[in-house]
């Protein structure tokens, strides 16, 4: 199931499967990439529950989402979500230490990237928060411009 919510950075769709989350997806939204969605329930507890948190997050009211998650990708791309889940609001981490954090080196790091532009939940679990080695924002599935938009309203909530 699914549903659509207005955000600040364009409208998200937001898919659940067995109780879990398993996207929230930008618009323009792809609907022929092969990902199960079922049918449209603006009612269903999980994604109700999940709009009202995404909303305090925009709203600078939540810093940590309570929500269950069912990411689908490689046991690779689950560790390295796992480790984005703990960078905390407000804070980044580059792909490097983000590859160290997995014992990895810093040769493991274009592939933490493809890991992190491959997360399905954005937002929830912060890929946003990984930033290049030198502070510049890098990459981000859902454009630059929302990347930053996230990084800022996050830098603003906590002064």
């Amino acid at each position: 199931m699914w549903t659509l919510m207005e955000s600040p950075i364009g409208d998200l769709r937001i898919v659940e499967r067995d109780g879990a989350i398993t996207a929230i997806e930008f618009s323009p939204f792809r609907d022929h990439d092969g990902r199960p969605r079922g049918d449209r329930d603006d009612t269903c507890p999980v994604l109700a529950e999940t709009v009202r948190q995404l909303r305090a997050y925009f709203a600078r009211d939540l810093k940590e989402f309570d929500l269950p998650l069912a990411p689908v990708g490689t046991d690779f791309q689950k560790a390295v979500w796992a480790r984005l889940l703990e960078i905390s609001y407000g804070d980044t981490a580059s792909y490097g230490q983000i590859a160290h954090r997995l014992g990895k080196t810093n040769a493991a790091s274009r592939a933490v990237g493809v890991a992190n532009g491959s997360n399905p939940i954005p937002i929830v679990i912060p890929c946003h928060r990984v930033i290049g080695a030198d502070g510049t924002l890098t990459g981000y599935a859902g454009g630059i411009e929302r990347k930053q938009t996230l990084l800022e309203l996050e830098q603003d909530a906590l002064f």
